[in-house]
């Protein structure tokens, strides 16, 4: 397929564009670098990506970059949950309008099949467990509520719609974040700085590599429309820091800030995911301890 990746130079984009090629796909990029760089593409093979620099909330860029695609991967958005009450407004402008837009070009275009990267961050504030597609999201920031309604925009377009609600990724791609509490709590622990957990550690959260998010992006592309929960399992807090110090094999510090919000707590089933044949291959310790080799290199 000709597929168009927005924010293909972002985390999942630097593992997905290269594993699209791969596949065979005809791969074009729409990224404008605001959130990440030219340098998370080095090694891929650029010849092979048509690459287009604009903006998604830009109509003439997303237009442009839109001809001749017969699928589309939504993956540009202002991330970090909890930094998003600190930047609603940029949130609001760049995932809702920007989703408007691109889903609007898409439809114009005539464009099969259209895949976007939602969360699972909307089911927010509930300390429910076993979450499956059906519950009743709560999202409790501006990320998971801009998430939730581009879900609704990408429903309202005459395409096979895919959200999927990934849990939190981690791992290394070329892209690499450290707002991601895997990939900090490896970084931290290397440099020998303690860990930060609030609360008490015990709340849980559903996790997932960033080459199984790569993957599972690409699986997407023949999957019927709906939305899907996305992760290789449910983590407490409490247990990824300890895989992290067991994983780094030294004294590792871990701060406790009982008194600090530690955040939802919600644990996600992924039935739907394997009912499509999808399983992650890459687990906890796995990532923590390229993560820790990569690092240290």
């Amino acid at each position: 397929m000709n597929v168009l990746v927005t924010g293909g130079a972002g985390y999942i984009g630097s593992a997905l564009v290269p594993h699209l090629l791969e596949a065979g796909h005809d791969v074009r990029v729409l990224d404008d670098f605001s959130l990440s760089s030219p340098r998370n593409l080095m090694g891929t093979s650029l010849p092979d990506v048509d690459f287009h620099r604009g903006d998604i909330r830009d109509p003439d860029d997303v237009e442009a970059a839109m001809d001749g695609v017969e699928a589309v991967i939504h993956l540009a958005a202002v991330t970090g949950a909890a930094q998003s009450h600190e930047m609603r407004e940029r949130v609001e402008d760049v995932n809702v309008h920007g989703t408007e837009v691109v889903a609007d070009a898409a439809e114009a275009a005539g464009v099969e099949t259209f895949v976007l990267a939602s969360s699972c961050n909307v089911y927010g504030d509930t300390y429910a467990e076993e979450l499956d597609e059906d519950a009743e999201p709560a999202p409790g920031n501006p990320y998971a509520e801009s998430k939730l309604a581009c879900e609704d925009i990408v429903a309202e377009r005459e395409c096979t719609d895919v959200s999927l609600r990934l849990a939190t990724n981690f791992g290394y791609s070329p892209g690499v974040r450290f707002n991601l509490v895997v990939n900090t709590f490896v970084f931290r622990a290397l440099a020998g700085e303690p860990l930060t957990v609030y609360g008490d550690g015990t709340n849980w959260r559903p996790f997932l590599h960033v080459t199984d998010a790569a993957r599972a992006f690409a699986a997407a592309l023949d999957w019927p429309a709906g939305t899907y929960n996305v992760g290789l399992d449910n983590f407490r807090i409490e247990d990824i820091a300890e895989a992290v110090a067991d994983v780094a094999e030294r004294d590792v510090e871990t701060d406790y800030l009982a008194g600090e919000d530690p955040g939802p707590s919600y644990h996600v089933r992924f039935e739907k995911m394997r009912e499509r044949g999808f399983e992650p291959t890459h687990d906890l310790s796995e990532g923590i301890a390229d993560l820790k080799e990569r690092f240290q290199a």
